[in-house]
């Protein structure tokens, strides 16, 4: 799926840390035993369905996002036969047997049930041939006649000149503060060579940043007054964190308010990060725990490193997840469990000296934690409650998508 780091295999056929470093959480120490889950089907027949998102406006509804342009209703099971939205007709071309490239993100108003606005990112044709495309930030509201279809008005708040195919991020996500909260990749190619230092590291592009906005108090948005650079010269006002790769999935846990972001690697490892206000997450300087560019000897001084890596013998393009604190299951909660596009499932969990683990999470009573499909993504519904978003035939046009609910 899109948020495999540099068209990884599929698409082809696909230390000890410095004293110097500064980061907040501490790093994956152990791994500790599998936990048994199973997959319960809630729907099918979804065309390369790759997020979805949940408005929490107590009707239930789950909101799946297919990479060609369409948002699709599932209400008590069944797949509504109109969408809800459609704009296939905006989204840059798709090339047939693998694209990183289409409708990205989707949130939804913290106050969607009385203003009735959600919000959009997708890839749009660029006029300028300096580049491949521009990433979308959209406004729309729901029709005003009908709640499972919205209304066709666009605003644009946001236009994101992207130089390559790949690495478009795509996630939003509203926290607590009722900013809206973007992730947008370093600008694709392999190993962000673009200026001096890489998109990551440079300020003054929007490109491999974790981004945070008011989209209330003026349109089409404005810069929170506490956002780490919004009085820096030199610097976009928009960028809550930097250094990522390409953040293709981030999410608040309700409880703490933490955020989770899966920032996929480049060759050999992929991370998991706890993002905070204005702190640098590595790349390139840092793949993981490790050197990138240079591959020896980086100074890691005030970086930021991931509460968790695996490599690539373990997954190949992590798509993120969710901390657990749904209802149903309450021995699960605090966990944070997560996948990899390749169809393999684990968790986090923080022990009390604040080291990070990480276990397997087997399912449908197998030793295994391979799901058999392409874990594009994680969802949650208005209750906490998780679901995978899969596919099983490879591609942005594949007809054979489906959610599952994720529980005992």
């Amino acid at each position: 799926m899109m948020k495999n780091s540099h068209v990884k295999i599929y698409a082809v056929s696909f230390f000890i840390l410095s004293a110097a470093v500064f980061y907040s959480f501490r790093q994956t120490k152990n791994t500790i035993p599998a936990i048994h889950l199973k997959l319960t089907q809630v729907a099918k027949g979804f065309t390369s369905p790759i997020g979805m998102a949940s408005p929490k406006d107590e009707t239930n509804r789950l909101f799946v996002i297919e990479q060609r342009g369409k948002i699709k209703i599932i209400k008590n099971g069944v797949v509504n036969a109109i969408s809800f939205l459609d704009v296939s007709d905006k989204i840059d071309p798709l090339n047939i047997a693998y694209s990183e490239k289409g409708l990205l993100g989707l949130a939804f108003h913290p106050q969607f049930k009385t203003n009735g606005k959600f919000y959009i990112y997708y890839s749009a044709p660029f006029e300028n041939k300096n580049y491949d495309h521009k990433s979308i930030v959209a406004a729309y509201k729901v029709s005003s006649t009908n709640p499972d279809i919205a209304d066709t008005k666009e605003e644009i708040l946001m236009e994101i000149p992207e130089p390559e195919s790949n690495h478009n991020g795509g996630c939003l996500q509203f926290g607590k503060d009722g900013y809206l909260y973007i992730g947008v990749g370093d600008g694709g190619g392999a190993g962000d060579q673009h200026g001096t230092a890489g998109n990551g590291q440079d300020l003054s592009t929007l490109l491999g940043k974790i981004l945070r906005i008011d989209v209330d108090s003026k349109h089409p948005y404005v810069i929170p007054a506490d956002n780490p650079f919004a009085v820096r010269q030199n610097a976009k006002p928009e960028i809550y964190a930097y250094g990522l790769r390409n953040p293709w999935r981030f999410s608040f846990d309700r409880a703490t308010g933490r955020l989770y972001c899966g920032d996929v690697g480049q060759n050999k490892w992929e991370e998991t990060d706890i993002i905070e206000k204005g702190k640098n997450y590595g790349w390139r300087i840092l793949e993981g725990y490790h050197c990138y560019n240079p591959a020896s000897g980086c100074n890691m001084e005030g970086l930021t490193l991931p509460i968790d890596e695996y490599e690539h013998e373990i997954g190949i393009s992590i798509c993120g997840g969710y901390v657990y604190r749904g209802y149903k299951f309450p021995s699960l909660q605090g966990y944070y469990i997560f996948g990899d596009w390749n169809g393999k499932l684990f968790y986090l969990k923080q022990d009390k000296k604040g080291d990070w683990n990480r276990g397997e999470v087997y399912i449908n009573d197998t030793n295994s934690n391979d799901i058999g499909a392409k874990l594009n993504s994680m969802g949650e519904d208005e209750r906490g409650e998780l679901y995978l978003i899969t596919q099983h035939l490879f591609g942005p046009k594949s007809p054979t998508g489906a959610v599952y609910q994720l529980g005992f």
